[in-house]
């Protein structure tokens, strides 16, 4: 289907709306004393969607240029917005017919408000077939930027079976296991979610791959991961932390939250990274997955 001219007016009306509607609370902000606005701020906004301030404006006055399907993504998710209010703001915008990768990428409002919440934490918001959607400054500064990744890359599963360095933060000793659990969720969810769905897809983007065809072939289903996850970081060196998991079943979204028991040498490690963030350790590295869906990549 066509896209069609984009409705400035109703646009300007919807985003003036929803950012007058959201509190500093609402996406993890500081409530102010000498706050006056009604809502957010425009610049707030403009930041969490990762556009101009000046082009938001424009857009809240009707008049700027149409949004790119990405930026609509973007304004979407900066917002929290719902999957049918989403909807709503791309034929605004002009679009009629989403990407499937876009509509995939869209995260849960309810996951996000959480995560919000989290920004001291290392906790990373996951979708179907283990791609990483967004994480807070802790979680980058553990496990690098993983929503960088473009193509069946953002798959952490696709990185683990075809990078080398996706297995350098694990336990030496911990990477066969890794790799026939990754393999059996796999099958579980492409067998839960058909033909022609990004779980089938995976599987056939590997097949390739000497390791992953012989797991396959095995046929080995209901392995699980231990919520323990071992890490081993290039600058402090090996952390044992705990993986717990938030879901959101409609969207097959999971929020991964990664704590270390206080009072142990991995605790003060932990400590180290988030005070000293992300910019300070920079570099990729590999997660521990999952697959929303059926929910057992953790």
């Amino acid at each position: 289907m066509m896209d069609t001219a984009v409705d400035g007016e109703g646009l300007a009306d919807f985003l003036r709306g929803r950012r007058e509607s959201l509190q500093p609370e609402d996406v993890g902000l500081r409530r102010g004393a000498r706050r006056r606005a009604t809502g957010l701020r425009r610049e707030e906004v403009a930041e969490l969607c990762d556009m101009s301030a000046d082009y938001l404006a424009r857009l809240e006055r009707g008049s700027g240029s149409q949004p790119s399907q990405q930026m609509a993504a973007a304004i979407a998710r900066g917002l929290r917005l719902t999957p049918d209010e989403r909807d709503h703001l791309f034929l605004l915008c002009g679009h009629r017919l989403q990407t499937r990768r876009l509509r995939e990428a869209h995260i849960s409002p309810g996951l996000l408000r959480v995560m919000d919440r989290l920004q001291d934490t290392p906790a990373q918001i996951v979708g179907t077939v283990g791609e990483t959607l967004q994480q807070t400054p802790p979680a980058v500064a553990l496990l690098g930027d993983e929503t960088r990744h473009t193509g069946p890359a953002r798959s952490a599963l696709y990185r683990w079976f075809t990078d080398p360095t996706a297995r350098h933060r694990y336990l030496p000793d911990d990477h066969h296991l890794h790799s026939r659990v990754y393999v059996a969720v796999l099958r579980a969810s492409a067998t839960a979610q058909g033909p022609g769905s990004p779980a089938a897809s995976l599987v056939a983007d590997l097949q390739h791959n000497e390791e992953f065809a012989e797991l396959w072939n095995r046929h080995e289903v209901g392995l699980r991961w231990s919520n323990a996850k071992r890490f081993v970081h290039p600058e402090v060196g090996r952390i044992d932390l705990y993986c717990q998991t938030l879901l959101d079943p409609d969207q097959g979204q999971s929020l991964l939250i990664f704590t270390a028991t206080p009072g142990t040498e991995s605790h003060d490690k932990l400590a180290l990274l988030t005070v000293l963030g992300a910019d300070t350790f920079a570099g990729s590295c590999h997660t521990c997955g999952i697959l929303g869906a059926e929910r057992l990549w953790v």
